[in-house]
């Protein structure tokens, strides 16, 4: 996991989504370039995922992460998704 530097701050988002929608919605998280992890969690509250991105994570090194949401998007109807970013 990333170290956070002394002045950073550290905030969480949570989205709600369909799972059909939930690759669309990483990959645009992704490109923002602030995020620290993502969490994804069933409508229960249980976290089924949690990836933590590092800087250099990209491309070819993201498709089988982006692959086991899509499945898990696939199996499941409503998902959460929680963000946590990183201020300057």
């Amino acid at each position: 996991m990333p170290r956070k530097k002394k002045n950073e701050k550290s905030r969480s988002e949570e989205f709600k989504l369909d799972g059909a929608e939930i690759i669309n919605k990483i990959q645009e998280l992704i490109h923002q370039g602030n995020i620290r992890r993502i969490i994804i969690k069933n409508e229960d509250g249980k976290t089924l995922i949690e990836i933590p991105l590092i800087l250099g994570l990209v491309g070819a090194a993201l498709a089988p992460v982006l692959a086991a949401v899509g499945a898990i998007g696939a199996l499941v109807a409503k998902l959460s998704i929680v963000v946590e970013k990183t201020e300057e």
